[in-house]
């Protein structure tokens, strides 16, 4: 493996997976097999990734759904290709509309939040321009589980229960009714280890699979959306669904000491991480465990998220420019603000110019880095009668003030958390990685590359290392195995650390790394989910 890579000073709580000829890496055990027998079957890496992202909304359904976004990196054939399979606000929706029903910010819950699903979307463009086998046998496994059933794995248990314990108590109207049916049927929310089964979402992946997407935003399936909307005075209609194509996109990058590192961007908040890591690239850090490393992260951090939070939304109603935002002047100009003392950020003036994340890659040199969500875990808490859709709610990113680069207009895609992350040197190929998490997304692929670059942690360390958070302010939340007497000499700094007692909070993460000489793969996978590597 390239040296780089292949030290390990962190002690990880399992290792790094080798293989040669194909590598899936994901949160859910049975939906990484999924991918890995697509491969097998003659698929290639992006063939696998649709299929696991398939699986990934049965057997995953606590953090993504049909009904959601999805992003993609695609490397293939010496190019790193981007797709935004994010969908618009509906076009009748506005500021004014939202506050006649009585709101004074967007709701997380109900028809309110909901935008225009992109995800059948994006696996249909990644399956017609990129893909080996037919549409209808890639997500084949997917129909199967939703089909046929499958026991609930031990973190998925856990968020599945503590979703329905929130839902219970507070979406007590008829429009949700479907989701309790869908997601509780016996009344509750499904045991550890007790099989469960979704035959309306098989009936659903069967329509999309049949019709290469198309009954989703122009068929049988848009009429049923249209028609739940239409019951509970929703905005989305089915115009809304024919208008939509995900986009391709040119990928933004920065340098960071010889690695490219890429992301999608804005209306993804991936812009925040490469603004991080401009201002730290002008640091040293000798070693990982200091007070020193922990407080130049930091407040570098701070200072690109709320620039983002500022800034980011659909680009071409962005007040800034992304050339501007990643110049080297700005960065200069945000890392004159680091001092010795924890600072409270406020946002610059640039120059102008519940979430599943999965990695695949094939004995072609084709590398995936896709990521996948319904937003804050099931989404807005709607599920399309009989059809087993979960519909997002990533509308509640919007700002109702109209002077904000973010607010709500019809049409318009929102500031989106998901972002997938690549890594190249020398125009070629290290890996796709990324991790979920809402807002922790930006800081986890600042640490991830970090911990490969600056500090050479194997693809499994890099993950396992203990994380950090920024809340806010001067609050940076760490999870339990972080240093005690770092934390201690940071809050001396001015730091308000917050101890966690889990790390639910802190992203779930996976990397794949390709040695540029062997082409064997390198891959690590997350801890603090179920996840799991298929390898051959």
């Amino acid at each position: 493996m390239n040296q780089d890579f292949n030290s390990y000073p962190y002690a990880s709580q399992r290792m790094t997976t080798v293989a040669q000829n194909g590598m899936v890496a994901t949160s859910q055990p049975l939906a990484a097999q999924a991918g890995l027998d697509i491969m097998k079957q003659g698929g290639n890496a992006i063939d696998a990734a649709i299929a696991t992202a398939a699986c990934l909304t049965v057997v995953e359904p606590t953090s993504n759904g049909i009904g959601g976004d999805n992003f993609a990196l695609v490397w293939t054939k010496g190019e790193l290709h981007g797709l935004n399979a994010s969908g618009p606000s509906p076009k009748d929706i506005s500021i004014d509309a939202v506050k006649e029903k009585g709101h004074d910010e967007i709701p997380a819950f109900g028809w309110v939040p909901v935008t225009v699903p992109g995800v059948p979307a994006g696996w249909a463009e990644l399956s017609k321009k990129f893909g080996k086998l037919p549409f209808k046998e890639v997500l084949k496994p997917a129909i199967d589980y939703a089909e046929g059933g499958y026991p609930i794995s031990p973190v998925l248990g856990k968020f599945w229960k503590r979703a329905y314990e929130k839902f219970s108590n507070t979406l007590t109207d008829d429009e949700f009714n479907a989701w309790f049916e869908t997601f509780a049927p016996n009344g509750k929310a499904p045991e550890i280890g007790e099989v469960w089964r979704s035959p309306g979402h098989a009936e659903t992946l069967r329509s999309i699979a049949d019709t290469h997407a198309e009954s989703f935003y122009r068929g049988e399936l848009a009429e049923k959306i249209d028609a739940f909307s239409k019951k509970y005075d929703g905005f989305l209609s089915k115009e809304d669904l024919a208008a939509y194509q995900p986009e391709w996109v040119k990928p933004i990058h920065t340098n960071y000491r010889g690695y490219d590192v890429w992301e999608i961007p804005p209306n993804g908040q991936g812009l925040a991480a490469l603004m991080a890591l401009n201002t730290l690239k002008g640091y040293e850090f000798p070693e990982k465990e200091s007070t020193e490393s922990y407080h130049k992260m930091f407040e570098a951090m701070k200072l690109a998220f709320v620039d983002a939070q500022k800034y980011i939304t659909e680009e071409k109603h962005m007040s800034a420019d992304v050339e501007g935002l990643l110049s080297e002047a700005y960065a200069d100009e945000r890392r004159a603000l680091i001092g010795d003392e924890a600072l409270t950020p406020e946002p610059g003036t640039p120059p102008k110019g519940g979430t599943v994340y999965l990695a695949t890659a094939d004995h072609e040199g084709n590398m995936v880095s896709f990521i996948q969500s319904n937003y804050m875990g099931f989404g807005s808490g709607l599920v399309v009668p009989g059809t087993g859709i979960a519909l997002q709610n990533r509308g509640h990113n919007f700002s109702l003030d109209p002077d904000h680069d973010n607010s709500l207009e019809g049409g318009k895609r929102t500031f989106h958390t998901i972002i997938p992350g690549f890594l190249t040197k020398n125009d070629q190929p290290v890996g796709p990685f990324g991790v979920m998490g809402g807002f922790m997304q930006p800081q986890g692929h600042v640490q991830v590359v970090m911990n490969t670059v600056d500090f050479h942690l194997n693809p499994q360390a890099a993950l396992d290392a203990p994380r950090w958070q920024w809340m806010g302010g001067k609050t940076v939340t760490v999870e339990p195995q972080f240093p005690n007497h770092i934390a201690q000499s940071l809050a001396r700094k001015g730091h308000d650390i917050k101890v966690t007692l889990d790390g639910s909070g802190f992203g779930r993460g996976q990397i794949i790394w390709r040695d540029p000489d062997t082409g064997v793969l390198f891959g690590g996978t997350e801890a603090r989910t179920d996840g799991a590597i298929a390898a051959w």
